[in-house]
C-alpha cells in the first residue's frame, strides 16, 4: 500500500496546505491574502509544495488584473480513511484530501467483544471501500474510540463500556495492518472536530459538543483547538454525579449522569416503565420487538406517549444541570448536543436549554446557542480525517 511520504518542510507550508483543505482550490494571490508572507517567499513555500506533489496547479485563477495565475489545491489523489467506533455501531469512512466524503459504511458492532474483533470488522470495512476503486491505499487514517485515550501514544486507558481495550496499542496496531500513519483520540473529540470543519460550528472558535449515544461524552474546543486536559480524559462528564447516592454506574461510582441519562440509561427506563403497565406504546413495542431503545423512546414520544416525554424531559433536565455548570464554568459561545440520542430531537433540547438558561448566569447565557448538530453519524468520521490531516499538514 503506497503512503504519503512528503510532509511540510515549515509552518508556513503546513499553514498552506490547511487552508487548501479547509477552503478548496485558491489562487496564489487569494493565499497571499491569507497569510503573512511575502509574495517571494509566498511563491517559494507554493513551489515547494508543488515539488512534493502535497499541492496540484489545478486551471487558471480568475484575473485581478494582470497575468493570470493558476490555482492550487490539495493533491485529489490523497485519501484518508475516518473510522468512528462507537458502543454499538462503526462508521468507515474515506475522503479526499479536503475531507469530503467519497464512500462511507455503517455496521452494528460491540465494543465489548474486544479489540482484536472490532478492528478486524474496521479492516474489513475499510478493504471493502478500497474494493470500490475509492482508495488505492490510504496516506492516513483517524480513530475514534468511546472511552479515554492517552493522546500521545493512541492507548485507550480504563475505558468503563469498553473490556479488554486498556492500553491497547490501538494506533500501532492499525497502523501496521493499515500500512499508513494512525492518530486515535476519544470519539467525542471527533466529533467537535467535525461540526468545527463542516457544521454548526465552522465559524466558532470556543465550544462544547456533548455527545449523547450509550454513554455520554463533551468535547471542548478552546481557540480552535480540541483540549484533552492533562491525560486526555477532558470532558468525561458522563460521570460527574447527577443524583446523590443515585444509581449504581459502570465506572464504580454512584448517582453518576450516565447512570440516570443516555442510550443504555433510556432503554433500561422504558423497559421499566412498560413492564410497569405505565406505557401503553413502550409496552407494545417490546412485545413486537422483544427490547427496546431510545429510538422506540422516540417514537414513543412522537405519537405522544405521555411516559416516553417524560423520561426524554428528565433526562434532558439532569443533562442540562451538568452543562448549565460547564456553561458557568467555561463560558462557551455555543453548545453542541450530538450523538445517537438527539433522535429525541426538540423535547429534549428544550429540556436542556430550559436548564442551562435557567441555572447560568445572563452574561453566559444571554447570546449562547444550545442547537443540535448538522452531521450526524458523518461528524465522527469527518472528524477523524480532520485529526489525522492536522497530523500530516504540521512539519514532521
Amino acid at each position: 500500500m503506497r503512503r504519503m511520504t512528503a510532509r511540510p518542510a515549515n509552518a508556513h507550508q503546513a499553514r498552506l496546505l490547511k487552508l487548501l483543505r479547509d477552503g478548496g482550490p485558491n489562487s496564489r494571490a487569494q493565499l497571499g491574502d491569507q497569510v503573512d508572507l511575502s509574495r517571494s517567499k509566498l511563491a517559494v513555500e507554493v513551489d515547494r509544495l508543488l515539488e512534493t506533489g502535497l499541492a496540484v496547479a489545478d486551471g487558471l485563477a480568475a484575473s485581478r488584473g494582470g497575468r493570470r495565475s493558476h490555482n492550487i489545491r490539495l493533491n485529489p489523489g490523497l485519501r484518508f480513511l475516518g473510522v468512528d467506533i462507537g458502543a454499538t455501531s462503526v462508521d468507515v469512512a474515506v475522503t479526499n484530501a479536503e475531507l469530503e466524503i467519497l464512500g462511507h459504511i455503517n455496521q452494528p458492532m460491540d465494543v465489548r467483544e474486544g479489540p482484536v474483533a472490532v478492528f478486524e470488522q474496521v479492516l474489513s470495512m475499510a478493504a471493502k471501500l478500497r474494493a470500490s476503486g475509492l482508495a488505492e491505499g490510504f496516506d492516513g487514517a483517524g480513530i475514534g474510540v468511546p472511552g479515554p485515550v492517552r493522546f500521545p501514544e493512541g492507548v485507550p486507558v480504563a475505558p468503563p463500556i469498553m473490556p479488554g481495550w486498556d492500553g491497547f496499542p490501538v494506533r500501532e496496531a492499525l497502523s501496521q495492518d493499515l500500512g499508513c500513519p494512525v492518530m486515535v483520540d476519544n470519539d467525542v473529540n471527533l466529533m467537535a472536530l467535525g461540526e468545527q470543519h463542516a457544521g454548526v460550528a465552522r465559524t466558532v472558535h470556543d465550544f462544547l459538543v456533548v455527545k449523547i449515544g450509550t454513554g455520554i461524552g463533551c468535547g471542548i474546543v478552546v481557540g480552535g483547538g480540541v483540549y484533552r486536559g492533562t491525560t486526555g480524559s477532558a470532558g468525561d462528564i458522563g460521570h460527574i454525579q447527577a443524583v446523590p447516592e443515585g444509581r449504581p454506574c459502570a465506572c464504580g461510582n454512584r448517582g453518576c449522569l450516565e447512570a440516570h441519562f443516555s442510550g443504555a440509561a433510556l432503554a433500561r427506563d422504558a423497559l421499566e416503565a412498560a413492564q410497569q403497565g405505565r406505557s401503553a406504546e413502550l409496552a407494545s413495542r417490546l412485545e413486537t420487538g422483544g427490547a427496546l431503545s431510545a429510538a422506540d423512546v422516540a417514537a414513543a414520544a412522537a405519537a405522544g406517549d405521555a411516559t416516553a416525554l417524560d423520561l426524554i424531559r428528565e433526562g434532558g433536565n439532569r443533562t442540562g444541570q451538568v452543562i448549565a455548570g460547564l456553561v458557568s464554568f467555561f463560558n462557551p459561545g455555543l453548545v453542541v448536543i450530538g450523538g445517537g440520542v438527539t433522535g429525541l430531537g426538540h423535547t429534549l433540547l428544550a429540556a436542556i436549554r430550559t436548564q442551562v438558561y435557567r441555572q447560568s448566569l445572563p452574561l453566559a447565557t444571554g447570546n449562547l446557542p444550545i442547537v443540535l448538530g448538522e452531521l450526524g453519524p458523518t461528524a465522527g468520521v469527518i472528524g477523524a480525517a480532520r485529526l489525522i490531516s492536522d497530523h500530516l499538514f504540521s512539519p514532521a
